[in-house]
């Protein structure tokens, strides 16, 4: 029996592959028939197929006593900046897509969006607490550029008097400071910007669509020097990987004018865990092994645990060595880690529900 042949990294994807979901009955498995490749006959790249939606419903509600939000948005399913580390790729399981390549190539935009989201903040009853913005996938993913739903939103959001908060690692964000900055004058949003290390051949490899490192502290120095509240989030951390540039990070963005800072370490739930050990084995081969050891270090003995208590932070000596550094790091660049972002809740006013009469007024 021959080994199955080395997955080859594709440029501008993070997934070397594109395994079934874990609701598939059927199972592709590619076995070396022991024939001479041809080096220049490489298969095509996988293209970005943008499928539109319209969505029943837009809010998402959150109970999770680790999650700092009550209620997020996401405008698209799929996320083309293809981040290897992405806890999100298992979502497009229920799609009966692939959470690889399919995940980053396969999106999804919910067209009505903005419209949606009007109709269920003037709800009877619609109690006011901030918004997300990116808790699932990243709403200024290159595709966002064409589609603009998540401007939409923010529109939604500005007139009404809404408060949200953004989470991305792309310096798009910074088109729409003409709506960000007269809701920050209102305490109405505070944006976090993902960042874990500034080394951009790294990034070119492990969240490669995304901004580069330096144009995202860029980002965060631009927000911030417009009004716009921008922190920094340092994540995911991933151990023997990324780990060493946490201090950096801190440094650079508080250099920025980042007042807030907070991080996460890598997690790997469903068919995360092998589409990572395929990209550790093409990428980081020397050190795949060490890696994956002091992931389950960190998740009791397993490469993740979802334990509500550890996921989002590790468990475990090389956790809380992070955790400390973590501590220091924000004492010695003035961050403050509270979650109070002191976000506005008093301003919303629900939007005028649609009327079959029209407007008279």
């Amino acid at each position: 029996m021959h080994a199955s042949p080395p997955l080859d990294p594709l440029k501008g994807r993070g997934a070397l592959s594109n395994r079934e979901g874990r609701f598939e009955t059927t199972v592709h498995h590619a076995e070396d028939d022991g024939w001479p490749r041809d080096a220049e006959a490489s298969p095509p790249r996988p293209e970005t197929r943008v499928s539109l939606e319209r969505a029943r419903s837009i809010i998402s509600r959150n109970d999770s006593p680790d999650v700092p939000f009550e209620q997020s948005v996401n405008p698209y399913r799929g996320c083309e900046h293809g981040c290897i580390y992405c806890y999100a790729r298992p979502s497009h399981a229920y799609l009966n897509l692939s959470p690889g390549l399919d995940f980053e190539t396969r999106l999804f935009a919910k067209a009505n969006a903005a419209e949606q989201l009007a109709r269920e903040l003037a709800k009877p009853g619609y109690r006011c607490t901030p918004i997300n913005l990116g808790a699932n996938t990243d709403p200024y993913q290159p595709v966002e550029r064409r589609c603009r739903l998540t401007r939409s939103i923010l529109e939604v959001l500005r007139e009404a008097g809404h408060p949200c908060t953004i989470v991305t690692k792309n310096a798009g964000v910074e088109r729409d400071l003409d709506i960000l900055v007269p809701m920050a004058r209102k305490r109405l949003v505070h944006v976090f910007v993902s960042c874990a290390h500034l080394d951009n051949r790294l990034a070119a490899k492990l969240e490669p669509r995304a901004s580069a490192p330096h144009r995202r502290i860029k980002a965060i120095r631009t927000l911030n020097a417009a009004g716009v509240p921008c922190g920094v989030l340092v994540a995911p951390i991933i151990p023997a990987l990324n780990d060493r540039d946490m201090e950096h990070v801190l440094e650079t963005a508080a250099e920025a004018g980042a007042k807030v800072a907070g991080y996460t370490t890598l997690r790997l739930p469903h068919e995360l865990k092998e589409l990572f050990r395929e990209w550790l084995a093409a990428h980081v081969p020397q050190r795949a092994e060490h890696v994956m050891s002091l992931v389950r270090q960190m998740n009791g003995g397993r490469d993740y645990d979802a334990d509500f208590r550890t996921r989002m932070h590790g468990q475990g000596e090389f956790a809380r060595l992070i955790a400390r550094r973590f501590e220091v790091a924000c004492a010695k660049y003035g961050f403050n880690r509270g979650r109070n972002l002191s976000l506005d809740c008093t301003r919303f006013t629900p939007p005028r529900a649609p009327s079959p009469q029209g407007e008279l007024f």
